[in-house]
């Protein structure tokens, strides 16, 4: 069964002339163990895929499963459960506490999420695959971008979701820098059975990556 699936998903904004069909007709299935990637321009729709499949929206019709359950039908409280303990976001704005330092990231996911995360070990070494262990102790503003968005994919992380789900996660990222992403993000999935969604314009991830669908214009085709 899959981990996540999505069966004639649509999504629309607006009504009558100014209607716009964001997902149309989004068939989709991602497996324990897989990385995946969203490709496509931007407009596509893939954003609106991410936030769909995340369960912070709902589709206008369709169904979203999470280990086959629809959560299309589930309430704003199980919504914001699913996410908190199953599902986890990478965002391009990273959405680090500007007033918390790295390792205050982490106090943060524990006080809200109490149980399930990484252990001690698990998160050393997360750190040092993304190579930040000697960041914990700086804020946000005293970092690069590319640092940024890696203490964000070790915060996701350390919540131990089932899903991870990310957009453009190695958008301010060079050559060397994406390969250990893609590297890890592809160890993640394989070694912790997790399921990896990459939403990105990045063609340097399609090494990574298990499947590649294309978004067009609201519609989804899989190249691979």
């Amino acid at each position: 069964m899959a981990v996540l699936e999505l069966k004639n998903v649509q999504k629309k904004y607006g009504t009558g002339a100014a209607e716009v069909v964001a997902l149309d007709q989004i068939n989709f299935k991602a497996n324990e163990g897989e990385v995946v990637l969203i490709m496509g321009p931007s407009g596509a729709g893939k954003s609106t895929f991410l936030t769909v499949a995340g369960s912070l929206q709902k589709p206008s019709s369709g169904q979203v499963k999470v280990d086959g359950k629809n959560i299309a039908e589930i309430s704003p409280a199980e919504s914001n459960n699913l996410r908190l303990q199953e599902i986890g976001f990478v965002l391009q704005s990273y959405n680090l506490v500007p007033f918390l330092t790295v390792e205050e990231q982490f106090e943060l996911v524990r006080r809200v999420k109490k149980t399930g995360n990484l252990n001690d070990a698990a998160l050393k070494k997360l750190l040092a695959q993304l190579g930040i262990t000697n960041l914990v102790d700086k804020y946000p503003s005293a970092l690069s971008g590319g640092q940024q968005q890696r203490a964000a994919i070790a915060r996701a992380l350390y919540a131990n979701p089932e899903i991870l789900l990310a957009d453009e996660p190695t958008a301010s990222l060079d050559s060397k820098n994406v390969d250990e992403v893609g590297q890890l993000f592809k160890d993640l999935a394989k070694d912790y059975n997790k399921v990896v969604i990459l939403v990105t314009h990045d063609p340097r991830l399609e090494q990574y990556a298990d499947h590649i669908y294309e978004m067009m214009d609201g519609k989804m085709t899989k190249k691979r």
